[in-house]
């Protein structure tokens, strides 16, 4: 994949998967634990905003690109300090298993 070098991995990120919790009651509570720290290039792609419950809120798209590894899904997020970036989708450009671009949008701006 042209365009990509080593030193453009410059963002440390965690990898986050959702966990439900049973709450003894018959329901679950949702929390997130760390799948694991990597490098990450991040690139923001496009940006706007809409109104939510009466209040303008933005969202910004977001291209992650980081090295190949197994078991990255769109249910998943990356963490980078107090910046969450939810996935939505996973592509490996190539298909050579050098790569993975993620799809994401930062929530919480």
């Amino acid at each position: 994949m042209s365009g990509v070098s080593a030193g453009a991995l410059r963002h440390r990120l965690t990898l986050e998967e959702r966990v439900k919790v049973d709450d003894g009651g018959g329901g679950f509570s949702e929390s997130w634990d760390t799948v694991t720290t990597l490098w990450g290039a991040i690139r923001p792609v496009r940006g706007d905003e809409q109104l939510v419950a009466g209040r303008l809120a933005g969202n910004v798209s977001h291209l992650i690109t980081l090295r190949y590894r197994e078991g990255v899904v769109p249910e998943m997020r990356f963490r980078q300090g107090d910046r969450l970036f939810e996935i939505h989708a996973v592509i490996d450009p190539d298909e050579r298993k050098c790569w993975l671009r993620c799809s994401c949008e930062e929530r919480g701006l």
